[in-house]
């Protein structure tokens, strides 16, 4: 008697995501390609490798998250930095998934919004990190290579 055919398992999150959506993903991707593939073939180097991408990713969302609250690009660290771990750990990949989908809600929301919303949102954005620079500035000095001509406390 032939075996039975496996049936394809139920539910949202069963096979991989080439099944469910029609596409791979980031993880996906990068273990299909051939240096990747090399790098698994050996354990060790495989084991050695994955602990690389780790640390350098975590290291870039840690500086990332320090740098919030500072003017610069903190949240674009962070999700490049998740972005490096989601190319080899699902959860990262779970997690960079979950921020795309709200950073997209909230250009939505903001986009359906009125002009003046918008602007206000804007001079909200902008005074939040003028308070923040100048608390930083008060808490740290005014660095020496500021030319005094600069309205900043000296």
């Amino acid at each position: 008697m032939p075996p039975l055919p496996r049936e394809a398992p139920a539910g949202p999150t069963a096979g991989t995501r080439r099944e469910r959506d029609g596409h791979e993903s980031l993880r996906e991707r990068v273990a299909d390609s051939g240096w990747r593939r090399r790098i698994a073939a050996r354990r060790s180097i495989d084991h050695a490798y994955r602990m690389g991408v780790g640390i350098v990713g975590g290291l870039v969302v840690a500086v990332g998250l320090a740098t919030i609250p500072l003017p610069g690009p903190g949240w674009l660290t962070v999700i490049a930095g998740l972005f490096v771990l989601a190319t080899e750990f699902m959860w990262a990949e779970r997690l960079l998934e979950f921020t795309r989908r709200h950073v997209r809600a909230w250009t939505d929301w903001v986009g359906r919004q009125p002009v003046w919303v918008r602007l206000g949102i804007g001079v909200l954005t902008a005074a939040f990190v003028y308070g923040v620079l100048v608390v930083t500035l008060h808490l740290t000095g005014v660095p020496d290579w500021v030319p005094g001509w600069v309205p900043l406390w000296r």
